[in-house]
């Protein structure tokens, strides 16, 4: 996958517009970003490991840092920074946010989590 043309950030750091070459932008919330993230921290070492991760739902982005040519390290400000976003990472957010969405709304509800803290 090639780098997006754009990352941007909002005024308000809540939603980050992915553009990759020839696609339409991906508008990814911080929010999803930071229960999505590819840390060890929120995915473990295999799936059994995975953490739902509640009490997200007004995190920011305060800063992005590019890692090589292949990623991105996201920092929210709940101190957050270990994911590393691969550009193939980010592409696949924007092409599967509905449902990665979705999921995570339904393992919240069945574990009875709140977005709020």
């Amino acid at each position: 996958m090639t780098a997006p043309k754009e990352l941007r950030v909002s005024k308000d750091r809540k939603l980050l517009t992915v553009t990759f070459p020839g696609h339409q932008p991906f508008e990814l919330p911080a929010e999803f970003l930071r229960v999505v993230s590819p840390s060890a921290e929120v995915q473990g070492h295999s799936p059994e490991q995975r953490v739902t991760v509640p009490g997200k739902r007004n995190v920011a982005i305060l800063k992005i840092e590019p890692v090589g040519n292949y990623a991105v390290r996201i920092t929210f400000d709940d101190f957050h920074d270990t994911g590393i976003f691969t550009w193939n990472y980010l592409h696949t957010l924007g092409h599967e946010k509905d449902a990665r969405w979705a999921a995570y709304l339904a393992e919240l509800e069945e574990k009875g989590l709140s977005r709020d803290r």
